[in-house]
């Protein structure tokens, strides 16, 4: 799609167009080239999940005026965004921990976690409000309001996901995000050598 739409786009001459799709292509690359630099393996539902949040927000977003045409939009992505934050939060700190589910109270893992995705998103607003100061863009759009819902929504996801993974830990947790996690360490388990699965 992305790949039509530049071509689309020189062939009418709209050079700022192909350029969007051109660096959301390239955006979508980054996950891929940054875990194998790492070493690190990513499930397909996620590398699929953050692909189609890079062409909702750079593409579809910026593009083609998502954010103005849809007054939900922002509040989708930043909410999906957070929740995806406190997911990998989790996966970070268990990681930490070498997958030991006991080797620290549960709650002040899903605490982590959810801290993790809260900064995330705020180091996000102060990226924008920097570059609307520096280089006069509107990423905030409506300005404080705009951060403040922006954050509001933050935490609301960065709150799922730790919730997430607090009802893993204590063998609750719902099939997709059980399967997500138990699908992320399969794949790298030289970080979770304390281990074990609840299916087993």
């Amino acid at each position: 799609m992305l790949a039509i739409e530049f071509l689309l786009a020189l062939w009418e001459w709209q050079l700022a167009l192909a350029a969007v799709a051109c660096l959301t292509f390239v955006l979508t690359l980054v996950p891929m080239y940054l875990t194998s630099r790492l070493g690190i393996a990513l499930p397909t539902p996620l590398l699929v999940g953050i692909t189609i949040f890079i062409f909702a927000t750079i593409f579809l977003g910026e593009a083609f005026d998502f954010y103005n045409r849809y007054w939900w939009w922002d509040v989708a992505l930043h909410g999906t965004s957070a929740l995806g934050f406190g997911l990998l939060g989790f996966l970070v700190v268990f990681m930490l921990f070498e997958g030991d589910r006991y080797a620290a109270p549960h709650w002040a893992l899903a605490l982590i976690a959810f801290s993790f995705a809260v900064t995330i998103g705020a180091l996000w607003e102060i990226f924008e409000f920097g570059m609307d100061q520096i280089f006069g863009t509107n990423m905030q759009k409506s300005g404080l309001v705009d951060t403040m819902w922006d954050l509001v929504v933050d935490v609301i996801g960065a709150s799922l996901g730790a919730l997430a993974g607090w009802l893993y830990l204590i063998g609750r947790g719902p099939g997709p995000t059980r399967n997500l996690f138990e699908d992320f360490v399969a794949k790298n388990r030289r970080f979770y050598r304390k281990f074990k699965s609840q299916n087993k």
